[in-house]
């Protein structure tokens, strides 16, 4: 998974790293890159035109993270520009797997994996994803990610 192509990714959300996101060695704390992967998944639905979570509770569903992978290439550091590309690699039966790249000035710093699992808001059992999900996903990436 490592060196991601940024060609392959049509999303991509900026942001700059603060103060309170770096460690005493002067990098980003390991943990907040998972923050910075929320947000621009976040953002990623925003640009679908999906208001999260409100389009998927009015079905009764909701996204449950059950995977999380990130790998680091190169550290951000204080102040760094950033720009977190986000798209779908897979479409399951109930599940949406998301592929990462986070750059600097060009440079890949990590590269990460999110799986959601679209469920029952409530007893939390999984549930096909929405018709108009997919739809939205599929007519948004240059691919259609494959069922």
């Amino acid at each position: 998974m490592a060196k991601l192509s940024r060609d392959d990714f049509r999303f991509f959300h900026p942001l700059r790293v603060r103060w309170a996101e770096v460690d005493p060695q002067g990098i980003v704390f390991n943990g907040n890159y998972l923050t910075y992967a929320d947000v621009a998944i976040t953002e990623y639905f925003r640009a679908l035109e999906v208001s999260y979570p409100a389009d998927l509770l009015r079905d009764g569903g909701d996204f449950f993270a059950v995977r999380t992978l990130l790998e680091y290439l190169a550290p951000a550091r204080f102040d760094d520009e950033l720009e977190i590309g986000v798209r779908v690699a897979r479409l399951g039966g109930a599940s949406m797997g998301f592929e990462l790249g986070i750059w600097r000035n060009g440079e890949q710093l990590t590269s990460g994996e999110v799986v959601y699992v679209h469920a029952d808001a409530e007893e939390r059992r999984s549930l096909r994803l929405p018709d108009w999900l997919r739809e939205r996903v599929r007519g948004f990436e240059r691919c259609a990610p494959a069922d």
